[in-house]
């Protein structure tokens, strides 16, 4: 296998397996991996119109308006009119979410931690750079 192919795969096997970990911790919150990311994507990029959260999560508007009425229903989030256009929904969260959001943050942190743990500084900063200029030639398109 080349070096190319070798390192997509362990990039996206890597990631799937941490997301599951960290799933798997957060289960005792009764929130879903779906649920759980966009808690977090509020919480990091403010309040959104319902249209820009579904393209920042890369999910469809139908599976967004699934996934927001489960988030309602536990009383984490609220889909508020926009003034200047009734048509536009703003999804905001509640203070209920905060204490949920603050447990996910404490248990991704361990996770996080033990995950990096003892994997020397250097290391650590080449892999940010080589993910960070994925990132970039990714955004261009």
């Amino acid at each position: 296998m080349d070096i190319e192919t070798h390192f997509s795969m362990t990039l996206g096997r890597v990631s799937r397996r941490w997301r599951a970990r960290l799933d798997e911790r957060l289960r005792h919150l009764g929130l879903t991996q779906a649920r759980w990311h966009t808690l977090l994507r509020l919480d990091k990029e403010g309040p959104m119109p319902q249209h820009q959260l579904a393209e920042s999560l890369q999910v469809e508007r139908p599976t967004l308006v699934r996934l927001l009425d489960g988030l309602e229903r536990q009383g984490l989030v609220e889909r508020r009119p926009v003034e200047d256009d009734r048509r536009v929904r703003c999804v905001h969260l509640t203070e209920k979410a905060r204490p949920l959001l603050e447990e996910i943050s404490y248990i991704s942190g361990q996770l996080r931690h033990e995950l990096l743990a003892e994997i020397d500084h250097d290391a650590l900063m080449a892999a940010i750079q080589v993910l960070q200029e994925l990132d970039a030639r990714l955004e261009k398109g």
